[in-house]
């Protein structure tokens, strides 16, 4: 190859190893990955065509979102005396130049919000050498977001070099060109996905540049919080077009929940041997493995390799091929077809694997019309489920939308969705199918995470996991189970939060118990408990809304405050309830605040507009304060949220008292409190919380 064409392409920026990272921000100019802005790198072997479809490119987006740079005119413009004074350059100098270009780069669409998509060589392989040589700069990786791979065949490039009249190119043999090709294929992808940087090879067809157009205004808005923003809005099609007032909901996890088998190991494995080859079954495995794991980044990595392996056509005659192969536990069909004919109830399928697989195997089961998908596996979805969105998806479903939800998963994938959801159900398989990883998360999550599961075994023959008293067994065909579920959300029980046996509440709750703690210092005490309780159990309960802040840099950035926060009213029920009540209003300080004596102070117009109300008080013995207080908001607003916040409950009151049932008749309300008390003691006098927090215990 000459070398005056290896020394101009060799200054194009290439990749190197750097720090991973992993924060989203603004879709409109900034990575998937961090604070960066997006760089699209456009690789491919000499004679593969980058440069002709960049100035497509640049014909068909302009300059208004996006920026287009060739490597080596980049190292012209920056170095004195252009590319003949950086090619006589010392190697150490030239490495100088080529961080310099492929920062200047970076710096510049970051001022601008435009991405950038860059032309350049990841590789040189003169014929008569034996290996290849990488062009790294240590600063690549700290740019690039994006590697698109241009997989031209061998036969098509030996072609073009030889008809290319406008520069001199060294020959070379398909044969080399093939190696040459492989090896970049190989090590670009093993370095992009070590290093957080998205991957995909686009080969030569008549719809190329509409291909490689869809895939850059994809990276242009794609974030984390752009992808669950497309999901939620995908819950809220489902939620719109079922029929009837859903109050209980059935989220569940499809492969290895729903049916035995994995959908995306079937479709790789099928792929595989349609190519007659191993290694696209490989490629997934490959990928979960990478230091990448079950990020965000992996399962958009994945998105991509499905776009690579397969169009829209065969695409769809994969899922076809992979839902004839799988078949459904005869529990979850029989337990899905109950819940088709109950308006309360639904069933959402949340799957991290192919949502056009599960589209077809729940028609075939004659369950399309009543259980919908959510999932993707394709750019044209417009996301991908991670955990964090299964998750996100049972919190929106419980606290946005007040539904009663049950979670079945199998994983560790899962299991935050399974924390979130009111009722956990871990489906247990066969043991040579089932999730390896997931006994030691499932335990930590139980001992450490507060989170509490029933398991079902399927077949019911299989050893359970853990145990059944830390998991205890349920059968979905169970009556009981199955009244359970479709009974009306109101007879679920009280839903109850309580950080008993924290030693956060241990330390906050010594103040209050002190006998010589009063006035000022015991009203601080208190306040701190409702600060405390607001923030740890509350704001999970209800969710988090973001909103723009003005960075202590200069810019933009995300805040974070309680979902509907000023639809919020927080009343504090005189006079002990008061100090913790201020506590909670300074964690949420846009809510609405009240102060009540009795419900009658509750007005129509203290609950107008208002999604949540919050209820607070020191003490709650019998509840029969409560219980008035809830009626009687009731009566003014007959489906808003009501939490109660509390420094003690009394435990009986919640689990047979006088509170649990008057109140089995009420949905949408909770009780959180700092701890859960067997005493029955009543305080009057001097030991009475009020008399105590004003120095009033003289008093008669």
């Amino acid at each position: 190859m000459a070398s005056n064409y290896e020394n101009t392409s060799s200054s194009t920026p290439g990749l190197t190893v750097g720090p991973q990272r992993n924060q989203s921000i603004a879709p409109d100019c900034r990575s998937a990955f961090n604070d960066k802005a997006v760089v699209v790198g456009l690789y491919g072997v000499p004679g593969s065509g980058k440069t002709f479809l960049l100035n497509q490119l640049k014909q068909e987006f302009g300059q208004e979102h996006f920026e287009f740079y060739d490597g080596a005119k980049m190292i012209a413009n920056l170095v004195p005396g252009g590319l003949d004074a950086f090619q006589k350059l010392e190697e150490q100098e030239k490495v100088h130049w080529r961080q310099l270009a492929i920062d200047t780069i970076g710096k510049e669409c970051a001022d601008s919000g435009r991405v950038a998509v860059v032309a350049g060589h990841f590789m040189f392989w003169p014929e008569e050498t034996e290996a290849g040589q990488p062009v790294y700069t240590r600063n690549d990786l700290d740019t690039f977001t994006h590697i698109l791979y241009l997989d031209v065949p061998a036969e098509l490039v030996a072609q073009r070099c030889l008809n290319d009249t406008e520069r001199s190119r060294a020959s070379a043999s398909i044969n080399h060109l093939r190696r040459w090709q492989q090896a970049e294929k190989t090590q670009l992808r093993h370095l992009c996905y070590h290093h957080g940087i998205l991957f995909s090879l686009v080969s030569p067809h008549p719809t190329l540049l509409n291909k490689v157009s869809t895939l850059l205004r994809d990276f242009r808005h794609h974030t984390e919080e752009y992808n669950l923003s497309r999901a939620e809005s995908r819950m809220e099609e489902v939620l719109l077009a079922g029929q009837g007032q859903l109050e209980t909901v059935l989220v569940m996890d499809a492969d290895r929940t729903l049916a035995v088998k994995d959908s995306g190991a079937l479709f790789w494995k099928m792929v595989s041997n349609s190519r007659q080859s191993g290694d696209e079954e490989r490629w997934l495995k490959t990928l979960f493995s990478s230091p990448l794991g079950y990020s965000y980044t992996a399962f958009r990595q994945a998105a991509l390799l499905y776009e690579e392996v397969a169009n829209d056509q065969e695409f769809n005659a994969f899922c076809e091929n992979v839902a004839s192969a799988v078949a459904m536990y005869p529990e979850f069909v029989s337990l899905l077809q109950l819940v088709a004919g109950q308006e309360h109830v639904g069933a959402i399928v949340v799957t991290c694997g192919l949502r056009g697989v599960w589209d077809k195997v729940l028609e075939r089961e004659g369950l399309s019309k009543t259980v919908k998908v959510i999932g993707g596996g394709r750019i044209a979805d417009g996301f991908v489920v991670t955990a964090a969105v299964k998750a996100a998806m049972v919190a929106r479903l419980r606290d946005i939308h007040h539904m009663y939800v049950w979670a079945f998963g199998d994983s560790v994938l899962d299991l935050q969705m399974l924390r979130k959801a009111d009722q956990a159900i871990v489906v247990v398989g066969e043991e040579q199918t089932r999730s390896k990883t997931m006994d030691a998360a499932l335990l930590n999550a139980i001992d450490n995470g507060g989170l509490s599961a029933q398991q079902v075994l399927l077949p019911s023959n299989v050893s359970p996991r853990l145990d059944t008293t830390k998991l205890p067994l349920i059968q979905l065909t169970d009556p009981e189970f199955i009244d359970y579920i479709i009974r009306r959300s109101s007879q679920h029980p009280l839903q109850v939060l309580h950080a008993t046996d924290r030693n956060a509440a241990k330390l906050l709750m010594t103040p209050m118990r002190d006998a010589t703690v009063a006035g000022p210092v015991l009203r601080e005490a208190h306040r701190r408990v409702g600060w405390y309780l607001a923030t740890e159990f509350l704001a999970e309960m209800i969710g988090v809304e973001e909103y723009p802040i003005p960075h202590v840099q200069g810019y933009q950035t995300s805040g974070y405050r309680l979902c509907r926060e000023k639809k919020t009213s927080i009343v504090a029920l005189m006079r002990g309830g008061e100090a913790m009540a201020f506590g909670v209003n300074e964690a949420f300080p846009s809510a609405m605040f009240v102060h009540a004596k009795r419900p009658e102070d509750i007005e129509p117009h203290h609950l107008l507009q208002q999604r949540t109300v919050v209820l607070v008080d020191s003490v709650v013995n019998s509840g029969k304060t409560v219980v008035n207080f809830v009626q009687h908001i009731h009566s003014l607003h007959a489906t808003i949220h009501i939490v109660v916040v509390a420094g003690v409950v009394q435990a009986q009151s919640v689990s047979e008292g006088s509170l649990a049932q008057a109140l089995a008749c009420h949905a949408n309300f909770s009780l959180i409190t700092l701890r859960l008390s067997d005493n029955k003691f009543t305080g009057r006098g001097t030991t009475d919380t009020g008399n105590r927090l004003f120095n009033t215990t003289h008093l008669p």
